[in-house]
C-alpha cells in the first residue's frame, strides 16, 4: 500500500491532467473551426453554446457556429438566427436566412444562396439559382419576428447579395409584413435585388401594391422588365393596360413581346379584342398562345368556333394548351376523350409540358364545373395526374373538393397519398 502522502500526490496529478484531454472550452483565444463542430455534434443540446458563439470575436467561429445551427434545424434554432442576421458579415447573414427559410421550407438550403458561397480574401463569390419558384404551403405562417428580420435584411443588409437573398426568402415565407421592405427594394440600382423582390410581389399576390411596379415595365435589364410585366399581370392591373400596350408595339425584343402579351391576357377587358386578333395567327408559338388565352378570359361564346378550329389546327404543344384552355374557359367543359379538358389533364404527364398546364389547370379549376368534371375521373388518372390535381385543387378548389381529396389519402400509391394529406390541409387553411 502506498503511503498517503504519496497516494494524495498522485490523485492530485491526476485531477491537474484532466484538462488536457477535456472537450474543448468556449473561450474566445483557444476555440477552433473544428472544435465548433465537435460542440455541434451534441445535437440540440449544444444550442445554448453555438449561440453564445455568434458573439465570438473571430469571424471563422461565428461562421462555424451558425452553419451548425441551421444544421441542427430544430425550432430552438429559429432564436439564434433571428440573431444571426444581426451580424455584420454578409455570409453570416446569408446563412442565418437560408436557415430561416429551410425551418419551414425543408430542403431549401442545398438550393439556397449559401450552398453555392466561397470567399475569395474578403470578396463574396455566391450565385443565385436559375429557380426561384419555392413557397411555403397556405397552411404554414412563418412567425412575425421571422419575416421582421428578413424584412431588415432587405432594407439594409449587408450587402445587394444580402439584400437579395432576404428578398427571395420573403417570397419564399409568403411574408406580407414585409412588403414596405419590399417596395424600397424596388428602389434599389441593383439588378439582382429587385429582381427578387418582384418574384415575391409574384408569390405575395397583394394587388394592393401593383401600382408600384409599373416604372419597371421599361426597365433597361431584359430580366427586370419581363419580371415587371409578369408581375403586372399576376396582380391584375388594369389600369396598367396602356403601359403594357406601349411594351408591345415597341420592343424588338422577342421574350419580353411574349411577356408583354402574357400580361395583356391577363387582363382581360373588350378592348384587347384587336391586339387577340393581331397575334392569334402570329408565327411566333408564344404569341398565338398568350392571344388564345386572351379570348379565352373574355368570355365571349361567340369565339368559339375560331377557337376550336385553331385547336383542332394547331400542331405545337404550347399554343395547343392555350387553345384548350379557351375553349374550357367558354364552356367546353367535359372530361372525355380527345376533349380540350382531357388534353389539359394528359399533359400533367409530360415532363416538358407539365409546367405549362398545370397553372392553366389551377386557374380553369376555380370553375365549380371544371371541378365537378375532374372528380369522377380522378381515381381512375395516373400517378403524376392524381399529384398535380391534388396540387390544383389545394390552390383553386373550394368546400366540394375536399371529399375527393379525402378518397386521394386512401390510394393504393404512397405518394398519392402523401400529396393529398398536404392538399388537404393546405385546402383547410385556404377555406
Amino acid at each position: 500500500m502506498l503511503p498517503s502522502s504519496m497516494h494524495v500526490l498522485r490523485v492530485s496529478m491526476f485531477f491537474a491532467a484532466v484538462p488536457l484531454f477535456a472537450a474543448p472550452q468556449d473561450s474566445a483565444g483557444n476555440l477552433k473551426p473544428k472544435d465548433v463542430r465537435e460542440i455541434a455534434k451534441e445535437g440540440s443540446a449544444a444550442m445554448p453554446r453555438l449561440r453564445a458563439l455568434l458573439k465570438n470575436p473571430v469571424l471563422e467561429i461565428r461562421i462555424e457556429a451558425v452553419k451548425a445551427i441551421v444544421q441542427t434545424g430544430t425550432q430552438h434554432s429559429i432564436d439564434p438566427l433571428i440573431e444571426a442576421t444581426l451580424d455584420a458579415d454578409a455570409e453570416i447573414q446569408i446563412r442565418a436566412t437560408d436557415g430561416l427559410v429551410n425551418f419551414y421550407q425543408p430542403g431549401y438550403v442545398q438550393s439556397g444562396l449559401s450552398a453555392s458561397f466561397r470567399r475569395a480574401g474578403t470578396k463574396i463569390i455566391s450565385r443565385f439559382s436559375d429557380t426561384n419558384d419555392a413557397v411555403v404551403p397556405p397552411y404554414i405562417q412563418a412567425r412575425p419576428e421571422v419575416v421582421g428580420a428578413l424584412g431588415k435584411l432587405v432594407r439594409g443588409g449587408a450587402g445587394q447579395e444580402v439584400r437579395a437573398n432576404a428578398a427571395r426568402a420573403v417570397g419564399v415565407l409568403r411574408g406580407a409584413s414585409a412588403m414596405p421592405d419590399l417596395l424600397e427594394g424596388l428602389r434599389s440600382k441593383d439588378t439582382d435585388l429587385i429582381y427578387e423582390t418582384l418574384v415575391a410581389l409574384q408569390k405575395i399576390r397583394d394587388p394592393k401594391v401593383a401600382g408600384n411596379v409599373v416604372f419597371l415595365l421599361r426597365d433597361l435589364d431584359p430580366k427586370v422588365q419581363i419580371a415587371a410585366i409578369e408581375t403586372t399581370g399576376i396582380l391584375r392591373n388594369k389600369d396598367a393596360l396602356p403601359d403594357l400596350a406601349g411594351v408591345l408595339n415597341r420592343t424588338r425584343n422577342a421574350k419580353v413581346r411574349r411577356a408583354a402579351l402574357t400580361a395583356i391576357a391577363m387582363l382581360p377587358d373588350t378592348k384587347n379584342r384587336d391586339i387577340y386578333a393581331r397575334y392569334l395567327q402570329d408565327k411566333d408559338e408564344g404569341m398565338r398562345g398568350a392571344a388564345a388565352e386572351g379570348y379565352g378570359r373574355l368570355g365571349e361564346k361567340s369565339d368559339v368556333p375560331a377557337l376550336r378550329t385553331a385547336f383542332e389546327e394547331e400542331r405545337k404543344d404550347s399554343p395547343r394548351l392555350s387553345l384548350a384552355f379557351a375553349l374550357v374557359m367558354l364552356g367546353d367543359e367535359k372530361l372525355s376523350e380527345e376533349s380540350p379538358l382531357q388534353y389539359l389533364v394528359n399533359t400533367l404527364n409530360s415532363s416538358a409540358r407539365k409546367g405549362e398546364a398545370f397553372p392553366l389547370l389551377e386557374e380553369l379549376a376555380r370553375k365549380p364545373a371544371v371541378r365537378a368534371a375532374i372528380y369522377p375521373a380522378l381515381p381512375q388518372g395516373t400517378k403524376d395526374e392524381k399529384i398535380q390535381l391534388a396540387q390544383i385543387l389545394a390552390r383553386s378548389g373550394a368546400a366540394d373538393s375536399s371529399a375527393p381529396l379525402e378518397s386521394l389519402t386512401h390510394d393504393a400509391n404512397s405518394e398519392v397519398v402523401q400529396e393529398a394529406v398536404r392538399a388537404l390541409q393546405a385546402l383547410k387553411a385556404r377555406i
